[in-house]
């Protein structure tokens, strides 16, 4: 197997979206900082309300993916479709703005832990007119793959094994069939532990690090640190090679497979030209965005 090594780091850089809510952003902070088909990576995690409780107000988005992975707390998901879904700690949110939809998410709690994160996942041109749709995946849903050593990888999407044959057989999450393939896993690993994980030679992939640190290998000797609140754009190969410092470490994976195809954005809005960008801002602006093509 041929371990994938770091191209470039990718520092998560402190932002706010919504009405104020405080977050570091990794991928997706400029057009440069993105990784085909992933667009953006926003981690929030505050104990202060101040820092999350204004929330996300009501929004419109076209022509992606959101993915909402809550590791801690509580928040209300609403949308024009009439949508409703609580997301509490462990589960996840899958919504596919499509066409168009128009949601809020909104906290519900007024102190205490909220700590997540989101995902923005690119949808190919036949796909970004498509009827808009929105998943609520329990915590009990996402399975989890347990290696020796003290390795355990949580699947919210794609399937896991180990390089060596698969461990309790292979481990399949609750999201597939999806064109871009997309594979997620929460990586959780106990100090000084290894594991070798095969990731798709056609999958573009990154890594973001959000507890302790690891150094990742490309198998001949060469090793990379990645700390801390940083993402890992991999090179090519067909497996990630990983292993954490002196601490416990904990680490998403992401890899999907690319797109290629131009990319223009205006706010909530992804599509693959100015025009198609002008005409989402036509629709909404006339309250058409999210009406049935």
């Amino acid at each position: 197997m041929a371990a994938r090594d770091v191209r470039f780091l990718i520092p998560g850089h402190d932002t706010s979206d919504g009405a104020g809510v405080k977050l570091k952003r990794s991928l997706g902070q400029s057009a440069q900082a993105r990784l085909d088909p992933f667009l953006m990576l926003d981690e929030f995690s505050s104990d202060e309300a101040a820092d999350y409780i204004a929330g996300f107000p009501s929004h419109p988005h076209r022509g992606f993916e959101t993915v909402t992975y809550m590791l801690d707390g509580h928040m209300l998901h609403e949308d024009h479709l009439g949508n409703r879904g609580d997301l509490k700690s462990g589960g996840v949110q899958w919504m596919t703005a499509g066409r168009g939809i128009i949601h809020s998410e909104m906290p519900q709690q007024k102190e205490g832990r909220m700590r997540g994160f989101q995902l923005w996942l690119n949808l190919p041109a036949k796909e970004k007119m498509k009827p808009a749709g929105y998943r609520d995946i329990q915590a009990e849903e996402i399975p989890e793959a347990t290696f020796p050593g003290g390795v355990v990888v949580k699947v919210i999407a794609g399937s896991v094994t180990t390089a060596n044959g698969p461990v309790n057989g292979p481990i399949h999450g609750p999201t597939q069939k999806i064109s871009t393939d997309p594979q997620y896993w929460d990586i959780s690993l106990r100090s000084g532990a290894t594991a070798t994980l095969p990731i798709p030679a056609t999958h573009n992939a990154f890594v973001y690090v959000f507890e302790g640190d690891v150094m990742l290998s490309d198998g001949e000797g060469e090793d990379r640190k990645v700390p801390t609140h940083h993402a890992a754009v991999l090179g090519d190969g067909d497996s990630l090679v990983v292993r954490a410092g002196s601490r416990d470490a904990r680490l998403l994976l992401l890899a999907g497979k690319p797109i290629g195809e131009p990319i223009v954005q205006y706010g909530p809005f992804v599509m693959n030209s100015v025009e198609e960008i002008e005409q989402a801002l036509r629709d909404y602006r006339q309250g058409t965005l999210a009406a049935p093509a």
